[in-house]
């Protein structure tokens, strides 16, 4: 039997033509999904790209959640019918300053809208994603991330750890959440790398190796190693985006999850030489170790692989045009400066899930087993050549 209309959870994903966004439609639209079946809303800034299936979602908004009257405008028509909002939205600016000031207005214009919703509102969760960067300070900010770099870090990442003392919009986002309490129950999900398959995400680091290595290929190159022999040596995890969407409707859908932070990997550790020895496999490349010495200055040896990559946008242009892949711009699919930062880390990225499985999740994800379904699938959507 088809349940009430007022007993159907109803999903709203902020964000959802991104990774987290497109596989958490993906699984919540799945008929063994927990607390199912769903009735799915997403929303994003722009229209859904061309790869994004209509069938996933019951309903799409585009809209400016920076813009407080184009959210109430937009939302105010469903205000009445989300019951779980899943927050994978992110906004990045030139510093952490604006990132806090960004992600919390659009944050707290979504909640304010759908909780003032007449005669009442219907929203009971909240599942915000954040990421280790709670663990590491703002390291993306020069600001700050020379300063933070001196505080050691307590490994593997463990939930419990206490914050830094520097600005944070994920340490924003968190208190702005937990303020809603005990009227609504909320869950934070702290993934690592997220590997997934969209053109719309910010820090796709598993698009960027791929438009690497295409290049590499095109022009003759060597798929060498950008980052250091340390992080080429040492474990590192990531998330499959898949494996963030499960997790993320566990604590939705489970009491005892509820008013917690957890981490999301895939509970398992690789190096990135076994990374990239995969990776060079299949696009045909062969792998080229990092030299010998290289260290922080990126033009060490003579690579400068952030500069390099950062000229090819005629290359790239040329490879969607001559495979008729969907319209991308290399700068915006690519985040070489962000994952160069990443690949020059003098620790190992490596979180605990010791929580999650204590409070009953269980799931888990072979790392490079995963990259080929995920490149398979950047190719069935168009986004990278099928050969």
């Amino acid at each position: 039997m088809e349940p009430k209309t007022s007993e159907t959870p109803v999903a709203l994903i902020m964000g959802v033509t991104g990774m987290a966004g497109f596989s958490l439609a993906e699984a919540l639209k799945d008929p063994a999904a927990l607390g199912g079946p769903w009735k799915v809303l997403g929303a994003a800034r722009r229209q859904t790209p061309p790869w994004f299936p209509p069938s996933l979602l019951d309903s799409y908004i585009s809209f400016d959640a920076l813009d407080t009257k184009d959210t109430h405008h937009s939302l105010s028509p469903i205000s009445d019918q989300v019951t779980h909002l899943f927050w994978v939205a992110l906004q990045v600016g030139p510093n952490e300053d604006t990132d806090i000031s960004s992600n919390s207005t659009m944050l707290k214009n979504v909640l304010t809208t759908l909780t003032s919703s007449t005669p009442s509102s219907r929203l009971r969760h909240i599942s915000l994603l954040t990421g280790t960067k709670h663990y590491m300070g703002p390291f993306d900010d020069p600001a700050f991330y020379p300063k933070s770099r001196a505080i050691p870090l307590e490994l593997p990442f463990r939930e419990g750890t206490a914050r830094l003392p520097y600005p944070l919009f994920y340490y924003s986002l968190e208190d702005l959440i937990a303020s809603y309490s005990p009227k609504l129950t909320w869950s934070v999900h702290r993934s690592s790398i997220i590997i997934g398959a969209s053109s719309r995400s910010i820090y796709n680091t598993l698009l960027t190796l791929v438009v690497y290595a295409l290049i590499c290929r095109r022009e003759g190159f060597q798929f060498r190693f950008p980052g250091t022999r340390y992080t080429w040596e040492h474990f590192c995890d990531v998330t499959d985006a898949g494996l963030l969407a499960r997790h993320q409707i566990w604590a939705a859908t489970s009491d005892g999850a509820k008013n917690q932070a957890f981490n999301c990997t895939n509970g398992d550790v690789f190096t990135w030489k076994s990374f990239w020895g995969v990776f060079a496999e299949m696009f045909g490349l062969e792998a080229v170790a990092p030299v010998d010495g290289y260290g922080d200055d990126d033009d060490v040896g003579g690579f400068n692989w952030v500069g390099e990559m950062e000229k090819k946008g005629g290359v790239w242009d040329s490879i969607v045009r001559e495979n008729g892949l969907v319209e991308t711009k290399l700068e915006e699919i690519a985040c070489f400066g962000v994952l160069n930062t990443v690949l020059h880390f003098r620790f190992q990225h490596v979180s605990s899930m010791n929580k999650s499985r204590e409070f009953g999740f269980l799931g888990y994800v072979d790392t490079l087993k995963s990259l080929r379904s995920w490149v398979e699938r950047l190719r069935e959507m168009n986004i990278i050549p099928k050969i």
